[in-house]
């Protein structure tokens, strides 16, 4: 990869929970000082997996039920048949603690094999040891433009859970929700990461389209569909693999705001999304192309 990329990614949440805290009852996130909507990197990492684990034939490191040690022996398994290591490295006290050699290739063996490896990386030092591995792509947590609103809807359900409580008829239960939110996160793609993991421009690819659909099968009681909707994605490439300028001179020229005329936002629409006019010329004239996927 001869590029370094800088982006930065609005999506919006209407009547349903981006991202529950399992530390607060699943209550969506909140910046308790500011009143801001939060949501982790990790839940956005999660719809890029089941993108490309659902829409594709690439492999996924996590996912939903997978086994880590038995994944890293499918490496030292493979290299054994290649005839790249020796039998005696499949020992498990072998595989524990292997050589540097061994582990390397082992830790490469995993990279080629699993997509969300090489792009955001994993720690596999566990007892089948295949080292860890830095991921180019990198995404922040998301933070909403303006304070958000958490709502409490009691629920009732006809059926119980235990024997002991059929005379009950019915249980209550709670559910979350924001009446809107417009989150912005930022990312980056680190081209000399992407060398020493094998991200390639098709990786690249696929890892935009996933981001453009992140929400489109990912729907669920707390996020019905049409809820959640990317709404922008504006990528800056630089023409090296240094980059041309830093990314918050970048990211941070991105306007985001408000309009005057609006009180309370319930839309995407109620909001001004600019890329400033000396941004673009900053961009021209030192080598950066702006790209709006969205």
């Amino acid at each position: 990869m001869n590029n370094r990329y800088d982006f930065l990614y609005l999506f919006d949440c209407k009547d349903a929970n981006p991202n529950g805290d399992p530390d607060a009852g699943n209550l969506p996130r909140i910046d308790v000082e500011t009143g801001q909507g939060l949501a982790t990197d990790v839940m956005l990492k999660r719809k890029i997996r089941n993108f490309i684990e659902q829409t594709t034939d690439q492999n996924i490191y996590f996912k939903e039920f997978a086994v880590h040690n038995h994944q890293h022996e499918e490496a030292y398994k493979a290299l054994l048949e290649t005839g790249e290591i020796e039998k005696g490295e499949t020992e498990k006290a072998k595989m524990k603690k292997p050589k540097l050699a061994t582990k390397d290739k082992a830790k490469l063996w995993m990279c080629q094999n699993f997509y969300d490896i090489r792009t955001f990386g994993a720690v596999m030092s566990t007892d089948v040891n295949c080292g860890q591995v830095r991921g180019p792509a990198q995404i922040s947590f998301s933070r909403s433009i303006d304070p958000v609103l958490s709502s409490e809807h009691a629920i009732t359900r006809t059926s119980v859970t235990d024997e002991k409580d059929i005379e009950k008829e019915r249980t209550m239960g709670r559910k979350f929700t924001i009446p809107y939110g417009l989150y912005k996160a930022h990312g980056f793609i680190n081209p000399f990461l992407a060398a020493q993991t094998g991200f390639s421009e098709d990786d690249l690819e696929l890892f935009f389209t996933a981001l453009e659909n992140a929400f489109q099968f990912d729907q669920s009681a707390a996020r019905p569909a049409g809820s959640m909707n990317p709404r922008a994605l504006i990528i800056f490439k630089h023409e090296n693999q240094l980059g041309k300028a830093p990314s918050h001179k970048l990211l941070e020229g991105v306007i985001v705001k408000k309009k005057d005329s609006v009180e309370v936002p319930r839309s995407v629409s109620d909001y001004e999304i600019t890329i400033p006019d000396d941004l673009r010329q900053f961009c021209t004239e030192n080598g950066i192309e702006i790209i709006e996927r969205i």
